[in-house]
């Protein structure tokens, strides 16, 4: 069986980051090749809460992703997962939303082709409809109004892991709570790649 995970980071948040390190970890020990999407974003980082910049850096990034990804061929492979984190998950739930539409990707439930995992998923994600997914969240999460990504991610059934008081890296500043949040996260993320 052949099986490929594609990490789509966040802006300021790599893939030499913890969730996505960890979570790459996880994906290899499960047989899956990864890809990383080398993001290079040039823009003006100081997007939070503006529409209009965030709409432009998704533009700029999902184009990166998609000339990087140009030539994979996702029929070769039996599974593929899309591991994301921040503004990645909206480029990742809106890339296999493409693919959907072009025939690429099929199947629902067990029979899913594509999976994702998003770690601090935005609003934005669920525009794209994403379908075989989990999430991860913190309550302090300033990059979203997080009752609002829970309420959606519920309305588009995909479960949301929740942390109380945690931010978005999953951090909430007490380094015995963070490594126990992360823990938990990697065991959740384990459990759904199995």
């Amino acid at each position: 069986m052949t099986k490929l995970a594609v990490l789509f980071p966040g802006i300021g948040y790599n893939g030499d980051r913890p969730l996505l390190y960890y979570g790459r970890k996880l994906a290899e020990k499960n047989g899956y090749a990864c890809k990383v999407l080398p993001y290079v974003y040039k823009g003006d980082r100081h997007i939070r809460g503006n529409v209009q910049k965030m709409e432009e850096a998704f533009q700029k990034l999902y184009e990166q992703a998609r000339e990087y990804l140009a030539d994979v061929d996702y029929e070769s492979y039996d599974e593929v997962l899309f591991v994301s984190k921040s503004v990645g998950t909206v480029i990742a739930a809106s890339y296999a939303k493409k693919l959907q539409e072009n025939g690429i990707m099929y199947g629902t439930g067990e029979k899913a082709k594509l999976r994702h995992i998003f770690y601090t998923p935005l609003e934005y994600t669920f525009r794209y409809e994403p379908e075989n997914a989990v999430g991860f969240l913190g309550t302090a999460d300033p990059w979203c109004v997080p009752e609002n990504v829970i309420r959606i991610a519920k309305e588009r059934n995909v479960p949301m892991h929740v942390y109380e008081g945690a931010d978005h890296s999953l951090e909430t500043g007490d380094l015995s709570a963070d490594l126990m949040i992360l823990k938990d996260v990697m065991e959740k993320t384990a459990v759904f790649i199995g």
